[in-house]
């Protein structure tokens, strides 16, 4: 009784928003933030137009076949939308997926057509499909424009340098709230790349439930653009204890976190990143993910060390023993009022600052915050998405 109670007053609260003029967007954003977030598709409709400035009542015609002749991209397309069936609710007719596939196709090369700065990539299929079955084809092809021209726009360059440098947020972000995780992660030699597909889908591709799917959409769409490496950092620091048992090497390591478990607890962890983004804003942690960029180590770069790890086989029960003691030592030093650390740097300044600040935040100021941050981070946005 409870939940209905509070769930009654939320859409009594979006709808108060939609309907004032004019329109509190900034309310539209806290609803889309806190816990539960828009709570139905019906309102995802109406919210998810005003979240992205998208006029619904101009909205683009819906485009001929001939798309598919011009399109130099209609191949690859075609296949990565085919192979996203289990993208559709199970137990949906045949024809009736395949009607939604063929609009999926159409929505994608419209988009690219209007936009020819715009470069396909394998997993823009699994951000427009969400939007296709949340809002229908018309208004799911706006708002797929505005946010492939604005939030996606650096996924979407013809190289992978913005993605990857947006990727080298990710260890900073984890370094800054536990420095175990992540000197054993940089121990392991991981990089980042099993958060890839994370990134660059908005979780589309790798969660299995839609509602989850749809729940982080509301929670990104009222966000800075680098959200979804705040949360992908919450996700792998909620499994510190699996990622600390686990065998201190690369193929392991990379392994365990690039399967995502589904149960993951998912308000507890969209209020940590929104958490996580007021105490450690992009530009606080610009200056390590430029540093991480210059030593990155890529899957490309790491392969012949892979390769010859897989063919000695040999056990780093050893290596893992050592990490553990250097941890404690470092433990001890802090516990001594000692800043020099015996692991890659100084770390007393941000356990002041965790101290000071408190582990959590009222997520009504991380939205705030989350909010008014968007435009420090990439000019190029439009004014009035981010009123």
């Amino acid at each position: 009784a409870d939940f209905d109670a509070k769930k009654k007053r939320k859409v009594a609260e979006i709808y108060q928003a939609l309907n004032s003029d004019p329109i509190d967007v900034a309310t539209l954003r806290r609803m889309a933030i806190s816990e539960g977030g828009l709570l139905t598709d019906e309102i995802r409709c109406k919210v998810w137009p005003k979240l992205l400035s998208v006029n619904t009542d101009d909205l683009p015609p819906l485009p001929g076949k001939e798309l598919r002749e011009d399109s130099k991209d209609y191949q690859q397309v075609l296949l990565d939308v085919r192979r996203s069936l289990r993208r559709f609710p199970p137990g949906m007719p045949d024809d009736q997926r395949e009607g939604l596939q063929e609009e999926l196709i159409d929505i994608i090369l419209h988009v690219l057509k209007r936009n020819p700065q715009l470069h396909y990539y394998q997993g823009y299929h699994d951000i427009v499909v969400t939007f296709l079955l949340v809002v229908g084809d018309r208004l799911a092809t706006a708002l797929v424009e505005k946010l492939s021209t604005h939030h996606l726009r650096d996924f979407m360059d013809p190289t992978m340098d913005n993605t990857k440098h947006i990727l080298n947020y990710l260890m900073p972000i984890i370094d800054q709230v536990n420095p175990e995780v992540h000197d054993f992660m940089q121990s392991a030699e991981v990089g980042t790349i099993f958060a890839l597909s994370w990134l660059i889908t908005w979780f589309g591709h790798v969660l299995s439930d839609f509602r989850h799917v749809v729940r982080l959409y509301d929670f990104f769409l009222a966000c800075h653009p680098l959200m979804p490496i705040y949360f992908a950092a919450v996700i792998v620091l909620h499994r510190e204890q699996e990622v600390l048992d686990c065998e201190c090497d690369m193929a392991s390591v990379h392994h365990l976190l690039s399967q995502i478990p589904q149960d993951l607890p998912y308000e507890s962890l969209i209020s940590k990143a929104g958490d996580l983004f007021v105490q450690f804003p992009p530009s606080e942690l610009a200056k390590e993910a430029a540093q991480a960029a210059q030593v990155e180590r890529t899957a490309a770069s790491t392969f012949k060390d892979f390769e010859l790890a897989s063919v000695q086989q040999r056990p780093d029960t050893v290596l893992r023993q050592r990490f553990k003691e250097r941890l404690r030592g470092e433990e001890r030093l802090r516990g001594e009022e000692r800043t020099k650390s015996i692991l890659t740097k100084p770390r007393t300044n941000r356990f002041v600052k965790l101290a000071v600040m408190g582990l959590t935040v009222a997520l009504g100021a991380a939205a705030l915050a989350v909010v008014k941050s968007a435009l420090e981070w990439a000019p190029k946005f439009e004014l009035q998405i981010f009123p």
